[in-house]
């Protein structure tokens, strides 16, 4: 893990009188797996889109994969990937048409992916399910093919917005093995999570309350500093804080 891929420097959004994150400062490197953690109404999801390209900050920089992130959200947009807890999958497309449609707004090229597809589907042992309807597979599969196509075009950064919401234990380990397998290859994850176990296997966690990084460390170095023998504890220290709880 080497540069920063992103970085901001008192990243502000408000809404009328509302400032819904506040002055955030924070970098995040290559490579790194980066747990963006609060409770609701923290202003996780308000950052999360700034980031992202998505809303205009009010004030402060924000660079994401060495692009500007108020002058330039289209180049941002092209060098992340994203998913949700819905899975940003289409129900109603085949697997082998959800991957085209997503590479596609991705910018990449047609012979690269059906290339890449044919790569994939083998590689996640989907060959059968190429023209399965999503509708029909599988939560965990599901899962597996959301996060696959967001990583697809190999970007720079993956943004993982509470994507193990809903699924069993199991599921979730596996997918955390994806994680990893891509933050093996300099793929940078920011990800948030409602499981602190989760926080667990981050390489450092940030935790933000009404709008601000109140926390960011190492799992190891919080759990000391708060005197908690779990990540949940820190959690819950910080999150009595909260003077509100819309986000």
């Amino acid at each position: 893990m080497n540069d920063a891929v992103i970085r901001t420097d008192r990243l502000t959004k408000t809404f009328g009188d509302f400032t819904a994150v506040d002055h955030l400062s924070f970098e995040v490197k290559q490579g790194e797996i980066f747990g963006f953690l609060g409770a609701n109404g923290a202003g996780k999801t308000t950052a999360m889109r700034m980031l992202c390209g998505l809303s205009r900050p009010t004030s402060g920089k924000g660079m994401v994969a060495g692009y500007d992130i108020s002058g330039q959200p289209e180049k941002v947009k092209r060098h992340i990937g994203y998913m949700s807890q819905k899975f940003s999958l289409y129900d109603d497309l085949k697997v082998w048409e959800n991957i085209r449609l997503f590479a596609g707004i991705y910018g990449m090229k047609e012979r690269e992916i059906a290339v890449k597809t044919d790569e994939l589907l083998r590689r996640l042992g989907f060959g059968s399910e190429r023209e399965t309807l999503v509708s029909r597979l599988p939560l965990g599969w599901k899962q597996k093919l959301a996060f696959s196509v967001a990583i697809f075009h190999e970007p720079d950064i993956v943004f993982l917005d509470e994507p193990t919401g809903g699924v069993d234990p199991a599921v979730r380990r596996r997918f955390w093995e994806m994680i990893y397998q891509a933050a093996d290859r300099e793929i940078t994850v920011f990800v948030t999570t409602h499981y602190m176990d989760e926080a667990e296997y981050c390489n450092r966690v940030s935790i933000m309350v009404d709008g601000r990084i109140e926390a960011l460390d190492t799992p190891h170095n919080l759990k000391e500093t708060f005197h908690s023998p779990t990540m949940d504890g820190v959690f819950r220290q910080l999150a009595r804080k909260a003077t509100r709880n819309a986000d």
